[in-house]
Parts: structure tokens; C-alpha cells; sequence
């Protein structure tokens, strides 16, 4: 939201080059707004101390302590045998705990003469453990005297603001900076319309920007952050207002289905009654394709609540009104799944043109990156021609090489693997018959989605939700396997595989890694994140894990491989002969995370399963449980049991409620990345809107951003908010270019 020229003016005009590279290069922030929008972190009291107590590991942490007591050790080392080696120990305090900070070498002998006991100060480093004891080694720190005249100007105020800082630039230097640059705000262009800000009362831009950076009260901390959540989230809410405001302009060909067509002879052969909410969903987007605007909803449903087949019906309904209908998938493995599974459900309907063919009946096609020449002919000429009523594929039915007769609905499937961008460029396909009209848009997504991220990420799409199971599928049992602390849990789990496929069932292992990625060029260059640095040993490999299985618990079982560099055809071959029964135990990477449906699969077991994000674990082990016998999933990990890692898998364990858990996991997450890598629609720019604590503000912004749509789609009488807009959508721009 940088608004103005005060405000875009470059970094290091303002702050010299050598900070503001590093502000650049480390924290993103390149002008004046930048660095005014990048807000404290939290804020610490004169009079009163961070808890020391909780600090988290290996992370880059601010304190505000004194010193207790400061002692210099003499030790022998390689570098100086003589016992003239230094160290420095010097304990802190905040009255919740305490913390070690060392200093060595000839880095003792400033602290030594500054940190005296009683000297309180703010220190900076990262988090780690020695001894068992927390401690920071060589922290920055800067003394808090209150009497040299710098110190309290730059510190006046009984709030020290706390920035979300890096080991190159400490918090206490980016307030200083922000120090430097406060004097524009009084610039800044207010975005939010005049009525709105009064009728909310809140405070004008420039007020809630100082407040924000120097707080002398709590309340001035909390009347800035819930002016500047307004702006973050009304901006947003207009864009995608402005977005659906331009669907309706579109206009789409109604699509209802024959009375007596092939929706009803698909219907009439289903060997089950449709659960009730896939009977009121399939009713939404009956209405929907009824009208003369394109549909764009978005189907939420857990894993195995029979998404797949509310889009059949959509799909056939558009090919009994004259229409074709694609399916995006987002690999070829589910392309290829999604094509056995819905021609096995229509039968005879799925032979259109072919002896044995129903009368109804329409052909279905795949269409894939991979497939040879002659069949990806036959293909696209049925397609141009009409002859096929359904099309399934990847990315490839995007190319431009691809003309359709005349499409009618776009199925997407795993909507986080696509952009807008994406979607867009199949919605331009149904353009090419001289008239220009749109496809309707169904979206389907088994990640659940809290409301407030649906209104957020996919705020341009109306949303439907299959929240019962269909009959037949089976409860899953998780548990958490602690291997490092109880290494016999772990021999029992390996016991537990072994049941289960003498039972007649089969079992998966999923493992974060392939195994063979140090041939990889592209990837043995790469630095590994700090996070990397403080595990000590890498992620658990598929390659590994499958060969000591074979040797050790699992010996004289049929094991077998899959990950996502073997070739299609191998994967496919590898998926056939476990559906069929041919292997016991499959070794994998997430590849199997989604659509495969084996039923004979009961067991699943998770390695390194804290290298995993909430919703992850809980679309892996949608995978087993689906046929009549109970399903198994078991998280194994070596985290301690007291860390944040235990707790997130011990909530994966205690409910399969998917909604329940995607709070969790966004409330365990950074705000920053919730929105980030969110389903791809790359809206990172949320610095202190909390999409699930901030529920109220964003259906009230989604609200006021749809009236002032309304009136004046073109926002030509709001001219900073436009402008604010602009800046919203460029950053988006950029991340989707660098994503893509």
C-alpha cells in the first residue's frame, strides 16, 4: 500500500545502501511504505520482561532481561593450548526463567566490561541447546540505560516495539530505521472511504501507522492493529468483489439436462442412494448451470465424501444440454485414476459411437502430457468435433493446440494446484466459437477450508460443502509413535503391518523423501534452510525405508516403490498391481496424497510424520478406511514430546474432523504463510489480518467491499483505494510469475 511518491521513495535514498540491502535482500522491504508496513511483532514493557520460559528453538529471538550474574572461564583448546582460551557465561533474567548467553575469544572482552549484574538489555540471537540448557551464543545486544540522550529518544514511549527481525539485521536497528522514515506517514493516502472509517470509527492511516511503531498505551497498540486489519482486509475483499462483479458481466449458455437423458439413465443404474448432501449440493449446481451466467463454486468435501460424483452428475447434466465438460486434474496418475473410475461408473454410457454403446451415451477421453502421438489425435479430434462429452487431463488441456466443440463446465480438481491465471486461460477455451461465452466453474477440494480462508483465498467463488460420508466407509484409528523415546511402539507398529496383511489387507508407508536426490544436480547446490542445519539427520527416504523393510520387519512381504520422478508408466504399472491386490506394502511419497482409492488398504504408516503440515497428514490417511474393514494410521516421529511437533500430531491423532484440523493447522502456522502458499493464490501480503481470529472483520470488510463494488464498480470516486488496489495486485502478479 504504498501510496505516494514520499512513499515509494527507495530505501537507500533514506538509509544508505548497506541497510537497505540487507532490509532488500533479508525482509523484502525495498521503499518508505514497505518498511512503515512491516509492524513490530510484539511489544515489550519497560517494567516487565519477555518469558524466557517458552522461548522456541532455533529461532532468531528478542529479550528484554537483566543480567544476573556474568563469569569468565579460562579453558585449554586446539586454538590455545595454554589455557588462555575465554569464555564468558552470563545468565539472564526476566523472573519467568533464566537464559545462558556465552561469548568466546576475543569477543569477551566488551561484554565483559558492559554486561554487569543488574544491567538490563535487549539481546538478539538464535535459540539453541547446550548441556541441556537453553542458551544464545555471541548475541547482539543493546543496553537499555535510560540516560544516555539516544537512547531515550529512540526508546521514549513505555512500549519497545519488537520487529520480526533476522540475524543480519537486528530488531533494534529496523526500529531505529522505522525511526527514520516515521515522519512520512503523515503522507500516507487513506485507502478505506471516508463513511466507512467514521461510521467504524477508526482511526485515520497516518494516526494508526504511528501508533502502530510507537505505542505509548496497550489501547494505541489495539486501536492501530484494528485499523490497519480493516485495510488489509477490505482491499482484499475488493478485489475479488471487483472479480465476481466481472463474472456476472460474463455471459454463459444455460445448461439443463434432459428429462430422459443421460443423467437420468446414469442415475437410474446407481447401485446406491446419493447421501442427502450430495443430493442438495448436486441441486446448488443444478441451479447454477440453469443460469445464463457462468457458475463459480467451489466444492469443499473430505476425502471420501463423494466429491467425484456430485461432478459426474454437473458433467453429465452439461452433455445432456448439448455441452461438453473437462476435468482438471493435477497429475497424470489422478488424470488417469479419474478416467478408470468415472467410465467404470457410467458403463455402457461412456461408450458413445461404439458397438454395445447406451443410447445416451458420449464418449469420455484422457488427455495427458505423456500420451503417444496417435492417441492424443484421436483425442483432440474428438473433442473439435463434439464426438467426446467429457474430457479428463492435466495441464494439457490448456495448451492452445486443444479445441473444444463447445465447452460448457470446467471441473478443476485440487484447486491449491491451480491459479486464477490457470483458470482463466480454460474459461478462454469456450471464446472460440465467434461469440464470447464463459464455461460455468466447478472447483473441488479435499483440503477443508475454514470459512474465513475460503472467503479470503477463494473469495470469488460461492461455496458448497459435502460434510457426511457416504455409507460403507469405515472409522480411521490414528496414533502417535513416538520411536525415540519408546523405540518398542515403533517394533509394534512394523507387527501391526504384518496383521493387517495376513488379514488379506494391504498397507501403506509414506516417507517425506525419495532418497536419490544427491544426483540431482539442481538440488545439490541448493543451501540448506537453517531449519535443515538443526535437525540432525535428513528426512527419512522411500529408498531407504523400503530396503530395511525388506530386509528387517517386513521380510518375505510383497514391497514395492512410488515417488514422482519415476516414469508415468511405471507409476501407473506400480498403482495397478497395488489396487489389484499383487503387492502387501507400499512404499511412497506423498504422490499418493491424492485420489488414489484402494479399499483393501487398512494400514498406513506415516515416517517423520512432523515433516508434515496438519492438513497433509489428514488427506494422507484418507487413503485407508475405505472399504469395510476399519482403517490404521500411524504418526511416527523422534520430535520430544513436549514440543509444538507432538502437539500438532497428537490433534492429528485425537479427531478426523478435517475442518476441526485446518484451524488448528492455520493457528499453528505463521498469518504470514496461511495465505502464502494458500492453496496458491498468492495473497502473502496479509501482515496483521489473522484469517481465523479475524472472522468478523473479514465477512464485514466482504460486505462493505460488495456495496462500494455496487456503486461504482470502477471505484472512480475512490481514487487511493484504487491505488492501494494496483499495489495488492502487482505483488499478487509477481508471486504467481515466480510461482509459476
Amino acid at each position: 500500500m504504498d501510496l505516494v511518491p514520499a512513499l515509494q521513495e527507495p530505501l537507500k535514498k533514506v538509509l544508505g545502501p548497506a541497510t537497505a540491502k540487507v532490509m532488500a535482500e533479508h525482509l523484502g522491504l525495498h521503499t518508505v511504505g514497505d518498511l512503515l508496513h512491516h509492524y513490530p511483532r510484539r511489544y515489550e514493557e519497560r517494567g516487565q520482561l519477555t518469558h524466557l520460559a517458552d522461548l522456541p528453538m532455533d529461532e532468531h529471538v528478542t529479550v528484554v532481561a537483566q543480567v544476573a550474574d556474568a563469569r569468565l572461564h579460562t579453558f585449554a583448546s586446539a586454538k590455545a593450548p595454554r589455557g588462555k582460551g575465554q569464555r564468558l557465561e552470563v545468565t539472564i533474567t526476566d523472573g519467568s526463567g533464566r537464559l545462558q548467553l556465552v561469548f568466546f575469544g576475543n569477543g569477551v572482552h566488551k561484554p565483559h566490561k558492559e554486561l554487569l549484574p543488574g544491567t538490563r538489555a535487549m539481546f538478539a540471537g538464535k535459540v539453541s541447546v547446550f548441556n541441556r540448557r537453553l542458551q544464545l551464543a555471541h548475541p547482539a545486544y543493546e543496553l537499555l540505560r535510560g540516560d544516555g540522550e539516544e537512547t531515550v529518544e529512540t526508546w521514549a514511549g513505555a512500549l519497545i516495539p519488537l520487529y520480526p527481525a533476522t540475524a543480519k539485521l537486528e530488531s533494534w536497528k529496523i526500529g531505529k530505521a522505522v525511526q527514520t522514515v516515521l515522519p512520512s506517514v503523515q503522507e500516507a493516502l487513506d485507502p478505506l472511504p471516508e463513511t466507512l472509517r467514521e461510521g467504524r470509527g477508526l482511526l485515520p492511516l497516518p494516526e494508526a501507522l504511528l501508533k502502530i511503531h510507537r505505542p505509548h498505551t496497550k489501547a494505541d497498540v489495539a486501536d492501530a492493529r484494528a485499523r490497519l486489519k480493516w485495510d488489509e482486509a477490505f482491499v482484499l475483499q475488493v478485489a475479488l468483489a471487483r472479480r465476481r462483479h466481472a463474472d456476472t458481466q460474463l455471459a454463459a449458455v444455460a445448461r439443463v439436462p434432459r428429462p430422459d437423458g443421460l443423467l437420468a439413465a446414469f442415475d437410474d443404474r446407481l447401485p446406491f442412494t446419493l447421501t442427502e448432501g450430495q443430493q442438495k449440493v448436486s441441486q446448488e449446481i443444478f441451479t447454477d448451470l440453469a443460469t445464463a451466467h457462468p457458475m463459480h463454486r467451489l466444492l469443499q468435501g473430505e476425502v471420501g465424501s463423494g466429491k467425484t460424483m456430485v461432478a459426474l452428475r454437473a458433467m453429465l447434466a452439461v452433455v445432456d444440454a448439448g455441452g461438453q465438460a473437462a476435468m482438471l486434474a493435477p497429475t497424470e496418475v489422478l488424470a488417469q485414476q479419474h478416467h478408470r473410475s468415472i467410465t467404470e461408473m457410467m458403463g455402457e454410457l461412456a461408450e458413445g459411437g461404439m458397438l454395445g454403446g447406451a443410447e445416451h451415451a458420449t464418449k469420455v477421453v484422457l488427455l495427458t502430457g505423456s500420451m503417444g502421438a496417435a492417441a492424443r489425435r484421436q483425442a483432440l479430434l474428438d473433442l473439435v468435433t463434439g464426438e467426446a462429452g467429457i474430457v479428463i487431463g492435466t495441464h494439457a488441456l490448456i495448451e492452445d493446440k486443444v479445441q473444444f466443440h463447445d465447452l460448457g463446465l470446467v471441473v478443476v480438481d485440487e484447486q491449491h494446484r491451480f491459479g486464477v491465471e490457470q483458470r482463466d486461460a480454460l474459461r478462454g477455451k469456450a471464446h472460440s466459437q465467434g461469440e464470447k461465452r464463459s464455461p460455468h466453474l466447478l472447483v473441488m477440494t479435499a483440503t477443508p477450508i475454514p470459512r474465513t480462508v475460503a472467503m479470503t483465498v477463494f473469495g470469488d467463488l460461492e461455496t458448497s460443502v459435502l460434510d457426511q460420508l457416504p455409507a460403507g466407509r469405515s472409522p480411521i484409528a490414528s496414533h502417535v509413535v513416538p520411536a525415540a523415546d519408546k523405540p518398542h511402539f515403533l517394533a509394534r507398529a512394523w507387527e501391526r503391518v504384518r496383521e493387517e496383511v495376513e488379514a488379506g489387507h494391504q498397507a501403506y508407508v509414506v516417507c517425506p523423501r525419495i532418497g536419490d536426490e544427491e544426483d540431482d544436480p539442481k538440488k545439490a547446490g541448493k543451501k540448506k534452510s537453517a531449519e535443515d542445519e538443526g535437525e540432525k539427520r535428513p528426512p527419512l527416504a522411500v529408498l531407504d525405508v523400503a530396503d530395511q523393510l525388506v530386509r528387517g520387519p517386513l521380510k518375505g512381504l510383497r514391497v514395492e516403490v512410488l515417488h514422482g520422478r519415476m516414469h508415468p508408466d511405471d507409476k501407473d504399472a506400480v498403482m495397478r498391481r497395488f489396487a489389484a491386490g499383487e503387492t502387501d506394502v507400499l512404499v511412497a511419497t506423498t504422490v499418493i496424497e491424492v485420489g488414489v482409492n484402494v479399499p483393501n488398504a487398512t494400514a498406513m504408516v506415516i515416517m517423520d510424520a512432523d515433516r508434515f503440515g496438519v492438513s497433509q497428514l489428514h488427506q494422507l490417511r484418507g487413503r485407508v478406511g475405505r472399504g469395510s474393514a476399519p482403517g490404521l494410521c500411524l504418526l511416527v516421529t523422534e520430535m520430544p514430546e513436549a514440543g509444538p511437533a507432538r502437539r500438532r500430531l497428537a490433534a492429528v491423532a485425537s479427531t478426523l474432523d478435517g475442518f476441526e484440523l485446518s484451524r488448528i493447522d492455520l493457528e499453528q502456522r505463521r498469518e504470514g504463510d496461511v495465505l502464502g502458499q494458500a492453496q496458491s493464490g498468492a495473497r502473502s501480503s496479509l501482515r496483521v489480518l489473522e484469517v481465523i481470529e479475524d472472522e468478523e472483520v473479514i465477512a464485514e470488510a466482504r460486505e462493505e467491499a460488495a456495496a462500494v463494488v455496487a456503486a461504482d464498480p470502477e471505484l472512480t470516486g475512490l481514487p487511493a483505494l484504487r491505488t492501494a488496489l494496483d499495489a495488492l495486485l502487482d505483488e499478487e502478479r509477481e508471486q504467481y510469475l515466480e510461482k509459476g
